[in-house]
């Protein structure tokens, strides 16, 4: 089954780009399809590795920065259109 997953990340500090680039770029380095752009994340690939690469950067952003909120927004369906 394949995802298209939209995803935002609002860290609740003074400080929050840092943040940000940091779960961007984590998301990069999953080997997953992903898309930044200005107000959210999108995130394209098979179901189990979605859930898994957003469960575990989740995680690592609470434990690494502290209170955020996320917004995920998820779709199944045929891969993205070109």
């Amino acid at each position: 089954m394949y995802l298209s997953v939209q995803l935002s990340c609002y860290p609740l500090k003074d400080d929050y780009k840092q943040p940000i680039w940091d779960l961007i770029t984590r998301l990069e380095q999953s080997g997953l399809e992903v898309h930044s752009g200005r107000m959210s994340t999108e995130i394209f690939g098979d179901y189990d590795e979605v859930m898994k690469v957003l469960s575990d950067t989740m995680k690592w952003s609470f434990e690494t920065y502290g209170k955020s909120v996320f917004v995920v927004k998820i779709m199944e369906g045929d891969r993205r259109p070109k």
